[in-house]
């Protein structure tokens, strides 16, 4: 029956007499390391786990060789005559020299540490079975051997495992620190342009981007000048940065623009919190002929404050109020609100917003009951503007004639030098006679809109305590002039008079 049996291989046995291919243990590098007090009881490197060769020999290196200094050495009989351990050999090898109480035995721990399977210089006395021969010391000159010989290649591997600076792990984590300190600074100086063109709005390509473009765009622009006044950036940025790793990429840019819009996204969420909440909704054509959709939350934040937070822009495909409330549905659930939460509901007054029945507003209050709907205010004063423009004769020629007034002018360069100079002379006029008063802010010029028209142009308001003069030079000359007091005299209202 042997014969259909496979005999089980017999565990080859290490010096502790412990299985040699048994998986052995880390270390715990937080707790303190104990080196054995005698050399002779120590362990093998090799009992320890390949990962932690270095840390035991740097600890047995750190606490040196053992070398008690006893009164009397033991002595052992070599012919007729007795001999011992000679503690001056101390001196004469101070390195690696050690002598063991419990064996009476001396041993090498720079061969000890590293330990080959050359034979050279005593073999395993020095290491294992530990020198006993006190009558020659020649031996131990033996053991040190040449140059090149394995003990003094192990001398030079102690000397160089103590030397961390030349250490290959040391030199990595090094360049590693180095590198991540580069990229941290690339970072950041990316991060801080993507910041400053985020809030002042501006646009971050370039028509030509290469390195012999004149203008390489406002992003690679900005990125240049920080780096010219600052060394340290200079130095880990643009033609000084790794070719894979520049940052400063289009999709890096977008990836950034994300990640920030994420983040304010986030806390805007985090200021709302479980609070009930209104939503603005108005929906509109961008320059690239694109219907979006802007989302705005309206709330009352825990200072008891109401604020108005802009959410964010969906592009819709189609203006109907099912299409819409799908969009924002989309949106609600991106951000994990809740229809359930809505207390107020602010369009225009187009069909598709507050239609009575299939409106955007009539499918909200459908889901919930408690969210009013409110015409926002802003259309409803443009409605009322509108309105008595259209029915009042006096002001709809008031319209008119400035529509007509500033399309003249601002047709034109030298009319609007004529004007800057009509106005310039009555205003001086009037602060010599004391009509009005000086101060910071005041009688400042504006620029004019390139081109007014239609029924939504709003005229240029004037200020708060005198009129706006219009001056217009040839054979007629006409003066608008309205005059807006916070202070109104007894029996004249607040619109002091049209005079055309």
């Amino acid at each position: 029956m042997e014969r259909y049996f496979k005999k089980a291989a017999t565990p080859l046995l290490g010096t502790q007499g412990q299985e040699t291919n048994r998986k052995r243990a880390r270390l715990d590098r937080n707790s303190n390391f104990e080196v054995p007090p005698d050399p002779g009881l120590r362990p093998p490197i090799s009992n320890y786990d390949p990962n932690d060769h270095d840390f035991v020999r740097r600890q047995y290196l750190l606490a040196g060789p053992r070398q008690p200094m006893l009164q009397d050495f033991p002595q052992t009989l070599f012919g007729d005559k007795q001999r011992r351990f000679n503690k001056a050999w101390y001196n004469q090898y101070p390195y690696w020299l050690e002598y063991s109480i419990q064996k009476d035995a001396a041993y090498c721990l720079c061969c000890y540490l590293f330990k080959t399977e050359n034979r050279e210089g005593g073999g395993d006395a020095f290491t294992s079975a530990g020198f006993k021969n006190w009558k020659s010391k020649k031996s131990l000159d033996e053991h040190v051997g040449g140059l090149n010989s394995a003990h003094n290649v192990a001398v030079s591997k102690c000397q160089n495992l103590m030397k961390q600076e030349q250490s290959i792990q040391t030199v990595l984590e090094g360049q590693s620190k180095r590198s991540q300190n580069a990229y941290r600074l690339r970072l950041t100086a990316s991060l801080d342009c993507i910041r400053f063109l985020l809030r002042q709005g501006l646009a971050f390509r370039g028509n030509d981007e290469s390195e012999g473009s004149s203008n390489r765009g406002n992003f690679l622009e900005l990125l240049r000048f920080l780096a010219d006044h600052n060394a340290m950036i200079e130095g880990v940025v643009l033609q000084n940065a790794p070719k894979n790793m520049k940052l400063v990429a289009p999709e890096i840019q977008k990836d950034i623009i994300a990640a920030a819009a994420a983040e304010t996204t986030n806390k805007i969420m985090e200021e709302l919190g479980d609070e009930l909440f209104s939503v603005l909704v108005d929906e509109s054509r961008d320059v690239s002929c694109k219907e979006q959709m802007a989302v705005i939350l309206r709330f009352v934040n825990k200072q008891g404050s109401i604020v108005e937070r802009f959410l964010a822009v969906v592009h819709v495909k189609e203006t109907t109020s099912l299409s819409l409330k799908t969009s924002l549905e989309e949106l609600f659930c991106k951000h994990k609100l809740s229809f359930s939460r809505l207390r107020g509901q602010g369009y225009d007054g187009a069909s598709n917003m507050r239609g009575e029945f299939n409106g955007l507003k009539a499918l909200i209050l459908k889901e919930n009951s408690s969210a009013y709907y409110v015409h926002c205010f802003a259309h409803q004063l443009q409605l009322v503007l509108v309105a008595v423009a259209e029915r009042h004769k006096r002001i709809a020629t008031l319209f008119n004639t400035i529509s007509t007034a500033q399309n003249t002018v601002g047709a034109s360069c030298q009319r609007r030098d004529k004007l800057r100079e009509e106005r310039a002379a009555e205003v001086k006029k009037a602060l010599v006679e004391g009509d009005i008063s000086s101060g910071t802010g005041l009688h400042q010029e504006v620029p004019l809109p390139n081109r007014l028209g239609g029924k939504r142009v709003t005229p240029p308001l004037p200020s708060r305590q005198e009129g706006i003069a219009l001056g217009l030079g040839g054979k007629r000359e006409f003066t608008i002039r309205i005059a807006l007091s916070n202070r109104p005299k007894p029996g004249i209202s607040r619109l002091r008079g049209v005079v055309i």
